[in-house]
């Protein structure tokens, strides 16, 4: 049977290559691994074969009617760019040309799913988003499958490309959730207040407490970033986060201003909405945080010391 390359076989049945690749890592024919398309056991049982040549290197070739049997391939294009209704980590990743554990560690991330056991399952917030709960049909380890709109999600976009290291600045957010006022006063707050105190792992930070609270997670040899934009459509950052156990700090500092307690409000207000892990600090916790700390975060699973 005569064997064409992936490139050959999408201009046969009318696709374009990154679509066909696409359709061919939702079938399980092929993965995305170490940023290179590699076959699968699957793949192989259906006449993937890896060729060598001088001129392009190794790639792929495909049986010619690999795909005969389904009727219309390309009418896919107009309906979906080639996805079928709900969407696998394996298709996600190669939308974006990384592999589906990379995705599935960012959506992680972002709070849309979790490890499980096995496989991933999904969160309450990756539900509000349309996730559906899957296994698979013959090892029954469960994943999750996404609606197409995913893929347009602004804080996935933003995760994958600081994975890729391609981000930058992103434009303002002008949802509804997301008004000029609560941009103006985030941004505001951050350029009054120059991030000048340098605290033991290096982060410059904005206050005295919040070096404290630096210097107490760092000894702690507690994993944790610094003003952290939140995994979410709206432009809001956090004091300090703690990717083991998901969760976020703030300390409220200037609570005689009430330009200050009005951000307050609002910053609280998101963390409630998206039902974020949030340990709150104040001036006479951060005197105390061998005390307060530890306590706080083994409420969602960290321990220190």
């Amino acid at each position: 049977m005569k064997k064409l390359s992936t490139s050959a076989l999408a201009k046969q049945i009318g696709l374009s290559s990154k679509d066909l690749f696409i359709k061919l890592a939702d079938k399980g024919y092929i993965q995305r691994e170490n940023e290179e398309w590699q076959l699968t056991d699957e793949g192989q049982r259906k006449g993937g074969e890896y060729v060598e040549s001088s001129k392009y290197g190794k790639y792929i070739t495909w049986p010619e009617g690999l795909l005969a049997d389904e009727q219309e391939v390309s009418s896919e294009i107009n309906t979906g760019a080639g996805y079928s209704e709900t969407l696998t980590a394996r298709i996600i990743g190669a939308h974006f040309d990384i592999s589906a554990n990379k995705i599935n560690f960012i959506l992680s991330e972002l709070g849309w799913l979790q490890k499980g056991i096995k496989g991933w399952v999904v969160t309450e917030q990756g539900k509000k988003l349309g996730g559906q709960q899957s296994e698979d049909r013959k090892s029954g380890i469960p994943y999750v499958r996404w609606p197409k709109d995913i893929l347009e999600r602004k804080s996935l976009k933003e995760s994958i490309a600081q994975v890729q290291g391609t981000s930058s600045e992103s434009e303002p957010d002008t949802s509804p959730d997301n008004s000029a006022d609560s941009q103006k006063s985030d941004v505001g707050f951050r350029e009054k207040f120059e991030a000048k105190h340098r605290s033991a792992d290096g982060h410059f930070v904005r206050s005295k407490a919040e070096m404290l609270i630096d210097n107490w997670l760092y000894m702690a040899e507690i994993v944790h970033a610094y003003e952290r934009k939140l995994p979410i459509e709206e432009d809001v950052y956090c004091d300090f986060y703690i990717p083991t156990g998901k969760v976020y700090i703030e300390y409220w500092g200037y609570e005689n201003d009430p330009k200050y307690l009005a951000r307050k409000k609002k910053k609280i207000e998101i963390y409630s909405k998206y039902g974020f892990n949030l340990i709150e600090l104040n001036d006479q916790d951060v005197q105390n945080l061998d005390d307060v700390l530890p306590r706080f975060l083994l409420k969602y699973g960290v321990q220190a010391y």
